[in-house]
Formats: structure tokens, sequence, C-alpha cells
């Protein structure tokens, strides 16, 4: 028994043919690496099937109507689709909430001016996001360590500690030694490329064969008098290459795979597909290799090196500018990983002066990275957030008991960038006391948590600064939050349909959740009782109120033959003069993609619409797109759904022209629009008769 999946892929040309399949609110998208094996007119007569447009030389897109995201999931599991797909559309899970790793979407709703500013600190959040798990193991293992040596059990600088306590170290350190490694892998994976060869790239030059070159006769060496660190040059096909100890870099990686990507991308057009998974993978290691060896680790330990020899000038001829500086530098050192060199410093320093200056003022920033931290805990239990709650208990924990900050600042602050400035305050106030107390001398290498406090001296200067830095930074999130409107009113959705649910289960009447910006004094409630279908009735004519305002135009004037040919149902086209789609009436959201491009909904009368905002502007990916309601909300007439910037949509090359559709058409004897020339929010546009009741005889 053939299925409608196995008929779609073995009409498209087979798995085989297929190099990547996407969905947005309506349609199937392939794109195929040589489009004439696909029969379009097979496809197209497919039962299950509305139509097909062919899109460009590569694409087809398979329109299928509001089932769409079940025939993608039914596709991704035929055998040979692992790893070809990546849906557009909506990713809730089977609760209605979103899975963490999908928070990107919120980021994108809360762009700012600088597009740039905001790439990057997803590239950074998502390069390590996926490494919390194993940061957060790492930091119990440190949290044990720094507890024991803050009691006088166990040194862990101690070079001639017992094999056993080696073997612990290295059951932690192998989290912060690999851990090039797993960024560049992730970071790989952020750009869509393979990301086993951004690892092997970074493996390459942590290899024993390659420390190994720096024990050679052939290598020369010299002392960094800074530093006290012994830097060593190989010569590699005649070329010098200096050797480093790229354990824990960062930084190295963030660049090599933003430059890996330029080369892969190129290489896959310019071999050959069906060779791509042999000779792409080999030139980029070819070419990206020496790359790093040669200059990309070079300048990055150069660049983290230099970093950390300014700061020592600073402190030596402007130490309170420097207790200042140090805290508010720290939250953007810590991101590209140039906070490492730091802590050859801090050990020189304790070596030589027989103590640090630079952890005192550093732990002004734990603590107000810490305190921010709180005030995420402290919200997310006030408001019953059990994913956020757990995220953040667990950060502060790493955070107040192993002084790691990783954890919050890679699963919490890099993701909500409003929590930035707030914890900067209290970076602020904790050096500022550093500073005007004389400094803070640490005798010991340790982690900044609250059990090694006594290797700093003074200590009661200490404990003021680190205490205002953490309530300074807690109380501005408690205060201010950590969100932006959008994510609050979202969160907020969230937990009234969990509420409703929770409700409805004891068949309790509850109110409905109201999501965007508009209010109103109407309240809709959510009973057990179904509301009656009035579009329905026999010989029943219902108006459709515009959910945008616009020129209005007939079906067949738009831009597109899928929507135009009443394949996903009859209706209007608006090419709209405002920004904003609201709901034409009382009713539930059946679908509504975090590109914003779309939204469908049953409407408590019986009618069931799909309003797409432009054409083909799921390729967008929801710039200049805003989601105002979630799937699975009961919305009100008049809420706002969607908000959209034409100018970006023109700009993208795309029309603006939106179909407003009934998509269960095919219900009622006819469809009628538009009602006039012009669509206005809360005026008919469309109007739908039933069908007459049936006679007997």
């Amino acid at each position: 028994m053939t299925t409608l999946q196995s008929e779609i892929l073995r009409l498209v040309g087979g798995v085989e043919n297929v190099k990547f399949l996407t969905h947005c609110a309506t349609r199937l998208r392939f794109t195929l690496n040589d489009t004439s094996k696909a029969d379009v007119d097979a496809l197209d007569a497919l039962d299950g099937v509305l139509g097909v447009v062919p899109q460009g030389n590569t694409g087809v897109q398979v329109v299928i109507g509001g089932g769409v995201a079940a025939v993608y999931d039914d596709i991704m599991h035929e055998p040979g689709m692992a790893g070809r797909g990546d849906a557009d559309g909506d990713d809730d899970d089977s609760d209605g909430t979103s899975d963490a790793d999908v928070k990107a979407a919120i980021r994108a709703k809360a762009k700012g001016k600088n597009a740039w500013v905001d790439a990057f600190f997803e590239y950074l959040s998502d390069s390590f996001r996926p490494l919390l798990g194993v940061l957060l193991g790492a930091s119990m293992f440190i949290t044990i360590a720094a507890v024991l040596d803050a009691f006088g059990v166990y040194n862990f600088r101690d070079p001639n500690k017992g094999a056993s306590w080696v073997f612990l170290d290295a059951m932690w350190r192998s989290v912060f030694y690999f851990l090039p490694i797993m960024v560049a892998y992730n970071a790989a994976k952020k750009l869509r490329l393979d990301p086993w060869v951004g690892a092997a790239v970074m493996a390459a030059v942590m290899t024993p064969d390659f420390i190994a070159l720096g024990s050679r006769a052939t290598t020369t060496c010299v002392m960094n008098e800074a530093l006290q660190q012994k830097q060593c040059t190989a010569h590699i096909f005649q070329l010098p290459m200096q050797l480093n100890d790229y354990g824990g870099q960062v930084f190295v990686p963030l660049i090599m795979v933003a430059i890996l990507a330029i080369f892969y991308r190129l290489f896959q057009k310019l071999i050959p597909s069906s060779v791509h998974m042999v000779f792409v993978p080999f030139l980029s290691m070819l070419v990206m290799i020496p790359m790093t060896a040669y200059l990309i680790g070079p300048m990055g330990i150069w660049l983290g090196n230099g970093i950390g020899l300014g700061l020592a000038w600073l402190n030596s001829n402007a130490p309170i500018v420097f207790a200042i500086i140090i805290p508010l530098l720290y939250p953007f050192l810590v991101p590209l990983g140039l906070h490492w060199p730091l802590n050859a410093l801090m050990l020189l320093n304790i070596q030589t002066l027989g103590y640090d200056f630079i952890q005192g003022p550093m732990g002004a920033w734990n603590f107000a990275c810490f305190g921010a931290t709180a005030g995420v805990l402290y919200i997310s239990m006030r408001e019953k957030d059990t994913a956020m709650r757990q995220v953040s208990f667990g950060a502060l924990a790493a955070g107040l008991l192993g002084g790691i900050s990783e954890p919050s600042l890679y699963g919490i602050h890099l993701r909500y960038k409003r929590i930035y400035p707030r914890m900067l305050v209290g970076c602020f106030a904790g050096g500022l006391i550093v500073g005007l107390g004389g400094g803070i001398k640490a005798s010991a290498f340790v982690f900044t948590s609250i059990f090694t406090f006594p290797v700093f001296s003074p200590t009661y200067l200490y404990l003021i600064a680190i205490a205002v830095a953490f309530f300074t930074s807690m109380f501005l999130v408690i205060i201010s939050d950590y969100r932006t409107p959008e994510q609050r009113e979202e969160a907020a959705a969230k937990r009234a349909k969990s509420e409703a649910k929770q409700a409805a289960k004891h068949g309790q009447a509850v109110a409905a959740p109201v999501t965007g910006a508009a209010t109103s004094s109407a309240t809709a409630t959510a009973t057990k009782t179904a509301p009656v279908k009035t579009a329905l009735l026999p010989d029943a004519v219902t108006f459709l109120d515009a959910p945008l305002q616009g020129r209005a135009l007939e079906l067949s004037e738009i831009p597109d033959p899928v929507f135009a040919g009443g394949k996903m149902g009859k209706g209007v086209g608006v090419d709209p003069t405002g920004n904003e789609v609201v709901a034409p009436a009382d009713g539930k959201i059946l679908i509504i993609p975090d590109s914003g491009h779309a939204v469908g909904m049953r409407c408590d009368n019986g009618l069931e619409i799909l309003v797409h905002v432009g054409i083909d502007t799921v390729a967008m990916n929801g710039d200049g797109f805003e989601v105002l309601a979630a799937k699975g909300d009961q919305v009100f007439a008049g809420q706002p759904l969607i908000r959209f910037d034409r100018s970006k949509i023109e700009a993208a090359g795309y029309s603006p022209i939106t179909a407003v559709l009934i998509t269960n058409s095919k219900k009622f004897a006819e469809v009628d629009g538009p009602m006039a020339d012009a669509a206005a929010l809360g005026a008919p546009l469309i109007r739908v008769t039933a069908k007459p009741a049936k006679t007997e005889g």
C-alpha cells in the first residue's frame, strides 16, 4: 500500500534527488538536485496535493494545505531522508511549548537597528548553548575542588599532587581543554556547514603530533618574559609556524569557522554534487588546517595576550581605573574566549609578586553575572516558568558554588540581550568599590565562588564589592525584567494556555489568553461547550471582516498561481497599506509559523481561513515580521496576530500582496468578494453563503 509521503518522494525523483526539504504554512518546499526528474503533472494529480509550483531551476513547491506539517514529518521519517530537512513552520511540541533550542526565533523578534550585532550574538550563543550540559557537569567538579582548596583539604595547584587528584582534575579539565573542538562543531553547524569538518580542523592543531613539534631539534624556542611562557616556532614546508597550546581557546575556532564557511560554500559551488561528500571536506581541511596553524591560531593567541599585557600596564599606572574596567570588560571577553590568556597573568603575578591583582575586580564581574541570573530565577519562580527556572537555578548554583559564569552567559544572558546593560551596572558598582578601597589582592589562583573568599585581601572589601555587584544586577533585572515586551507577552500567553488546559481538566471556564499589543474590554471565555458554527447552518450568509487594511483585489489578481487558482480555497487579495494582520473573527489559531508570514485559524462560526502575507515571503526567515500570537491561542475579533514591514518585503524582492482565503470553501455554496474596493479593519471583506438544507425525496 502506497502512502502520500512515499508517492511524493517517488514523483520528485526519489530520496537521492532531494537536496533539501522544508515547509511553510501550506507548502512543502523541495530543493532538488535535478528538477527534470520531478513529474510535476503526476504530483499535481496526486490525491492530497492541492497544487504544484516549480520554483526556479532547483526547486519544486508541493501545496498540501493546513496539514503540511504532518506530511513533512512523515516524509522526514522515510528511509534516507535524515539530515535533508529543516522545517520553517511551527516547531511546537505536543504540549504547545517550543523547544529551548528554538529561542533564536525569539531573538529574531527583538532585533535592533544593527542587524550584524544581533547576528554576531546569535552566532556566539548558538556556538555555546548546546554545551550547557557539559559545562554544568564540569562546574560541579570544579566546585568540589574549590571547596576542598578553600578549606585546605586539597591544593589543586600543587604540581606534585597524587595520581588520584590528577585524575580528578582530568575529569573536568577535559571539557575546558577540548572546548575549542566542541565550539568549532557547534559554530559550523550554526553556519550550516558539515560540523565535523569544523571540529576536525580545530582538532588538527590539538593532536599529540602537533604538540610534539615543539620538542623537535629543528624547532626554535624563546622565553616570553612578560608571560613567562616558552614560545616555539617550527619550520613547516620551509615556512615558520608559531606553535601554541590551543586548549581552552575559544576565539580561534570562532574565527576559523567563519572563514571556513567562505571556502566550504565556494567548494560546494565548484565541485559536482555527486562527489561533494569526498572533495568538499577534503579541500576544506586542506585549506583551513594550514591557515589555522599559520595564521588564525597565532592571531587569536596574539590578540588575547595583547589584551592581557595591556591590562597589566593599566593596573600599574591607573589602579582605580583598572578596578572598574576589568569587571566591565569581562562580560565581553568571556564570550569570545579572550579571558583565558588572563589566567596566565594571574599565575605569573602570584609567582613573581606573591599575589594577583586581577581576580579581585574580576570577582565583581562574576557576582554581577550571578546576580543577574538570580533575578531571572526570581522572575521564573514568580511566573512558574519551569524551563527557565531549571536553567537559571543550575547556572546560579554553578556560579555561586563553582565560580563559573559560562552557564549563565551561554544559557541565559546571551539569549536575552536586555540583561547585559543591567549586569554592567552591577559590574561598575562592584568595581568602583574595589577601586575606592585601594584594590584587592588574591594569594592564590581560584575560581571566584562563595567558598574562595578567604584568599582575597582585604576580605571585608572583597565581600562588600561582590555583594553590591550581585544585588545591584539582581534588583535591576527583577525591576525591569530580562525580556522584551514581545517576549513577556509570549510567555504570558503560554502560561495562560497552560492554566487553561489545567482548568479544562476540571471543567472550569477560563479566560482566553490575550497576546499582542492590543487590549480589549471584551473577554473571551473558553468552556467545554463548543460554539455554534453559524456559518455552516443551511442557507446562512456570513460576512468575514478584513484581517488587514489595503486595496482589495480579486482572487485572480494575486500573483501566485496556487492562490489565484483557488487551490487553497476561495477568497480575495489585499495590497496592504497597514502593517498588522488581526483576527477577523473569534476563533482558534491553527498555524502561525515562527517566520510570521502566515496565519491560519478556525473561526468559532465555522469558517477556516488562511492569511498569507506576501508571496514566497517564507524565504525572509522572519525578517520584517513579528508574531503576536501562538498556535493554539483562542483569539478575539480585532486581536493583532502578525505585524509586518512592507518596505522590507519589497526590498527583499517579494510582492506584499496578501491572500485572504476561506480554506474550507468546499463546505459552502458560494464565497464572494471583495465586498468593496478597499479593505478596512472591521468592515466586511468576504461573503460566504452556506449550502441549502437537504430536502427529502
